[in-house]
């Protein structure tokens, strides 16, 4: 017998928004006047806010069960950005509003339609306007004992005390690069860990024209950093230091650092190594939108290659929440055919400005690659070690012969790591771009 050829489902909530005009080539109906946004981070919400201060409806997709993304995790009871009150207290009940929480996008039907796991279930979600706000993700470097249980990335350890992790009385190390470092240091301390150190990569010289940059500048940025220091204050700070192993059997006992020629081991139950953030872009790229660098390539008005998808935030390039903020509100108004306001500009330029002292100073040198020996496994999924995959010319010849890249993660952790420790490139992205299950993708035709 033939098989039931059912359409996608259209999720709860976006059913009242699909009687706009029929696509005759597609045979569904488009969302008309909607502005569809991915993520619901500073860069999302400042979006939504905008696009619905305007008078525009809008579609929030997020993969997480509360608003906020990374930065403003949690959820509005635990938000002390005022920014983000705002912008939630904005959507939250607008008729305007809808919003598709614990819905992640695993790609994408045609150039116009999104594939959204939510409920278990697969959703196609038409759209004619698209912000893509879908933030970062942290760069794991490998070194001896990274697979350890214990060992996190210092954004992923926030992200784990955030959610309710216990780790009072705890003794944690953050180490790596980057001003991540301290906000992880600062949520251990506050959730009653204790603080063995933080091992900063990069030498105090560095650091300190870094400090000097944020006060000539980022005179704002300048006290929230001597804030976290001081906060901090008493806690071993480590510069110049690289990581050369984490140690225990079962589970993380101790993490060995190099300093001044010298290995110091500090005991640990948790280590947090992150060395920075990498933009999220697969979603961009099965949409075909041009990548360059890493990073979603924009204009001035935030839209990307294609002239209906904008793009805003971390996926644009790393910058902070500033940043963020404000290319969400210039993407919003672009997508509904709006100049930008005469503050979002400045505000746009002052934050670019900082994103750029960042990568100057923070950007993984080509030491950290001798944290990684032979035997030191890259891809944490299918156990591959650096040695395997020093034969190969690329990361296409890479996982035909190993399988890197192909576990659950599918790439998302070992494809940075190989385009740093190799200078290979990580291009493909094809549907499903997340892991999805058997029971969502049999939802689509």
């Amino acid at each position: 017998m033939p098989r039931d050829r059912r359409r996608p489902r259209q999720p709860a909530g976006v059913q009242d928004d699909l009687r706009g005009r029929h696509d005759h080539h597609h045979g569904r109906r488009l969302v008309k006047n909607v502005v569809h946004i991915v993520g619901s981070g500073p860069a999302g919400l400042s979006a939504a806010r905008t696009a619905l201060d305007a008078g525009a409806r809008i579609c929030l997709i997020d993969d997480n069960h509360a608003p906020g993304g990374q930065i403003w995790r949690g959820g509005p009871a635990r938000w002390t950005d005022a920014r983000a009150r705002s912008a939630w207290n904005t959507l939250r009940g607008h008729p305007g509003c809808t919003v598709m929480q614990d819905a992640q996008v695993i790609g994408c039907m045609d150039s116009r339609t999104l594939l959204v796991e939510t409920g278990g279930r697969g959703a196609a979600v038409p759209f004619e306007r698209l912000v893509l706000c879908s933030g970062s993700r942290e760069l794991s470097l490998p070194f001896p004992g990274w697979t350890l249980p214990g060992v996190t990335g210092a954004g992923g350890l926030q992200a784990l005390i955030k959610g309710g992790m216990p780790v009072s009385g705890r003794r944690v190390v953050v180490a790596g690069t980057g001003p991540l470092l301290l906000a992880a240091a600062s949520t251990a301390l506050r959730a009653g860990a204790h603080v063995t150190a933080i091992v900063e990569h990069q030498p105090w010289s560095r650091l300190s024209a870094f400090g000097l940059g944020l006060l000539s500048r980022h005179g704002k940025k300048f006290l929230q950093a001597a804030s976290l220091f001081a906060e901090l204050r008493g806690i071993p700070y480590v510069t110049g230091a690289t990581l050369v192993a984490a140690t225990g059997e079962d589970t993380v006992r101790g993490v060995v650092v190099r300093t001044g020629g010298k290995d110091v081991e500090y005991a640990c139950d948790f280590l947090a190594a992150g060395f920075g953030l990498v933009p999220n872009t697969d979603l961009a790229r099965a949409l075909r939108c041009d990548v360059v660098d890493g990073a979603i390539q924009v204009d001035d008005a935030q839209r990307t290659s294609r002239t209906d998808v904008w793009a805003a935030g971390e996926c644009t390039g790393i910058g902070g929440v500033d940043k963020a903020v404000a290319e969400g509100r210039i993407a919003a108004l672009a997508a509904l055919g709006r100049p930008p306001s005469g503050r979002d500009l400045p505000l746009r330029r002052a934050s670019h400005a900082f994103a750029a002292l960042l990568a100057r100073t923070f950007a993984p040198d080509e030491s950290l690659r001798t944290m990684c020996g032979p035997e030191t496994i890259v891809c944490r999924c299918e156990d591959v070690t650096r040695a395997r995959l020093l034969p190969h010319r690329d990361w296409r010849e890479a996982k035909l012969a190993t399988r890197v890249g192909m576990g659950p993660c599918q790439g998302k952790t070992c494809g940075a790591a190989c385009a740093f420790l190799f200078g290979w490139s990580h291009e493909d992205a094809r549907t499903p771009i997340m892991p999805a299950t058997a029971r969502a993708l049999s939802d689509f035709e």
